[in-house]
């Protein structure tokens, strides 16, 4: 009779090799925050918890309002009238105020630029391929180039028969970021693939009120510079 021998296959696991690049992204459209603020999430936890006795509402102040759609990485100003909080925000810029956003947001961004675009890459492999430091427990990577402006939209809202709102919201026309980004050398990506990415996710879907992802076309933005 005659040996079968047995073969085994050898499988190679390359060591993780992190490696850190800085990454800036240029804005090619005006970005639009709109964090939740404490006084928004204070009312959804009043109105499920039934804490809500009357349904009369505070009246809107809009700058503060424009002033707390904003991520703050600076202490955030505050006030009870517009001229109070327009004043405020004034000596806050003086003194160096400065801005962010989540860098989870361009994460998705990324993840999602294959979906739309029939690339044929997994959403899980993207997000496994890199990593975007951020600051605070927002994780927020600093937004540069301008001082918001207030900007003021109608808006419908989802449920029937709801009324017109109208929103007041930060606005950076010109903006750029400067990530830093880790991957590993020998993961599922190269670097050039994970650029090509960011580009499309910044053209594709964008980040922000009104991106493209939303039927927009605000918050858009390319790769300017990369060492």
């Amino acid at each position: 009779m005659a040996t079968v021998k047995k073969t085994t296959d050898v499988i190679e696991i390359k060591p993780v090799e992190i490696k850190t690049v800085n990454v800036r992204i240029r804005g090619t459209a005006p970005l639009i925050m709109h964090k939740w603020s404490e006084k928004a999430k204070r009312m959804i936890l009043d109105k499920q918890t039934k804490e809500t006795k009357t349904k009369t509402r505070e009246l809107k102040v809009p700058f503060a309002d424009f002033i707390s759609s904003a991520y703050w990485l600076t202490e955030e100003p505050t006030g009870s009238s517009d001229e109070e909080c327009e004043k405020n925000f004034a000596e806050a810029v003086e003194n160096g105020a400065r801005w962010g956003f989540p860098v989870t947001a361009i994460k998705q961004a990324t993840a999602s630029a294959s979906s739309y675009n029939d690339l044929g890459i997994p959403k899980t492999k993207i997000r496994a391929a890199f990593f975007i430091e951020g600051e605070g427990p927002d994780m927020l990577a600093e937004v540069k180039g301008s001082v918001p402006h207030i900007r003021e939209d109608m808006v419908r809202l989802a449920s029937i028969g709801s009324p017109a709102d109208i929103r007041h919201r930060a606005q950076f026309d010109e903006w750029y970021m400067d990530l830093k980004l880790t991957y590993n050398v020998n993961g599922p990506l190269t670097l050039e693939q994970i650029i090509n990415l960011i580009n499309i996710g910044g053209f594709t879907c964008g980040i922000g009120e009104w991106r493209p992802e939303k039927d927009g076309s605000f918050g858009t933005y390319k790769v300017e510079a990369m060492n």
